[in-house]
């Protein structure tokens, strides 16, 4: 583990605003956010990231420093096309209107979406039958609300990104945003992907890492074995790893990522949901001679992590104190947090009980509001996507 250099994030913006009774569950929000108190919030936690010399980039202006590209321009303006439900009457509407556009208002369309009633018809400009059988409520383009979740749609192991495939429709577009400032953005020129949106699905949140050479991929409700397969095999072609966990969790909405349950805060020690901590095994996963992955049997995961870390134990900092606090702290993000240096992390303050149980084990805990960032179940790491860390 090494200082966090470099992050991206995603300032919550009308993309969150575009959240109604209506369409809440589909877009995965447990509630509706009060944006300006989430923005309040998100400003904070990027403010505490540069207070200890991170440099924070976000997602918003990479996208339309990319848009001004015109490879990348015509590739996501293709992308949002290419969607059954327009129909061709519309799908022209729609095209025509994306290219009136200046690539900061295309940028905040692809990820705010559009409104029915943005996209009124005129004289010259017919919304066919489509637009005509939509409800006046309904989005044209759908929003990306779980932007602000930068950590899911792209990972970096070493010096390569895994442009991931996200498992629910309402997430889909995310990766074809992300892959596109990957391949476009100066800031990235010469890039490796290591994974592509299309590829059997694996999330950000699901890949863990856990020392130099050692990851852990968890296969649950949002990346599947397969995926864990093929992402393996790409790490080990690339020669970023010797030893890859992968760790079965429960597909359940408290434990839909990995890192949902455990994260790192210090080189040899992790906060982890105690209700399954004795439960939790892995599986190691080796390159054979023919570079295929070669699965061992599973073990516990504690004892195959420290193995595969090459020290004598890998140490845990409970979530909570109790069986209750636990579990409420764990449906907090109590588990989630950013590690920004061996024995220094993010968290949200709300997870009283968890947080005093990392500073009684000598680990820094820069507490964060999330009152309103919570609601789409999601913790400081969740947030960020780290792209470069320093040794120290």
């Amino acid at each position: 583990m090494g200082r966090l250099a470099t992050v991206m994030l995603h300032r919550p913006g009308a993309e969150l605003a575009r959240l109604t009774p209506r369409n809440n569950d589909s877009l995965l929000f447990d509630a509706i956010p009060w944006v300006g108190r989430a923005q309040e919030e998100h400003d904070a936690f990027a403010q505490a990231l540069r207070d200890r010399g991170v440099e924070v980039l976000y997602l918003g202006e990479l996208l339309k420093e990319t848009l001004e590209k015109p490879a990348a321009r015509a590739a996501l303006t293709e992308s949002v096309l290419e969607d059954p439900r327009l129909g061709d009457n519309l799908r022209g509407r729609v095209s025509a209107h994306l290219a009136d556009l200046d690539p900061r208002d295309l940028a905040q369309v692809l990820m705010a979406g559009l409104a029915h009633e943005e996209l009124k018809p005129g004289p010259g400009k017919p919304g066919g039958l489509v637009y005509e059988l939509m409800d006046r409520h309904d989005f044209v383009i759908d929003p990306l609300p779980n932007l602000l979740f930068t950590r899911d749609s792209s990972a970096w192991v070493r010096n390569q990104v895994a442009v991931t495939s996200l498992a629910m429709p309402a997430r889909n577009r995310e990766t074809t945003l992300t892959k596109a400032i990957y391949k476009h953005h100066p800031r990235f020129a010469g890039t490796e992907l290591l994974y592509n949106p299309g590829l059997e699905n694996v999330e950000g949140g699901d890949i863990l890492l856990l020392a130099p050479n050692v990851l852990a991929i968890g296969v649950g409700e949002r990346t599947t074995a397969a995926g864990a397969e093929r992402l393996a095999r790409r790490v080990f072609a690339a020669g970023l790893a010797h030893t890859i966990l992968v760790v079965p969790i429960a597909q359940e909405r408290a434990t839909m990522h990995l890192d949902t349950v455990c994260t790192m805060v210090d080189v040899d020690a992790v906060v982890m949901y105690p209700n399954i901590a004795d439960a939790l095994r892995a599986y190691p996963v080796t390159a054979g001679f023919d570079g295929e992955p070669q699965v061992g049997a599973a073990r516990p995961f504690l004892d195959a992590a420290a193995e595969a870390m090459g020290i004598d134990r890998l140490r845990i900092i409970d979530t909570g104190l109790d069986p209750v606090t636990a579990e409420r702290e764990q449906w907090d993000d109590g588990n989630n947090t950013l590690a920004i240096a061996p024995r220094v992390c993010v968290a949200y303050e709300r997870n009283v009980e968890t947080n005093a149980q990392l500073e009684r084990a000598g680990i820094e805990v820069i507490a964060i509001s999330g009152s309103e960032l919570g609601s789409g179940r999601g913790g400081p790491r969740c947030m960020s996507c780290p792209i470069e860390r320093t040794p120290g």
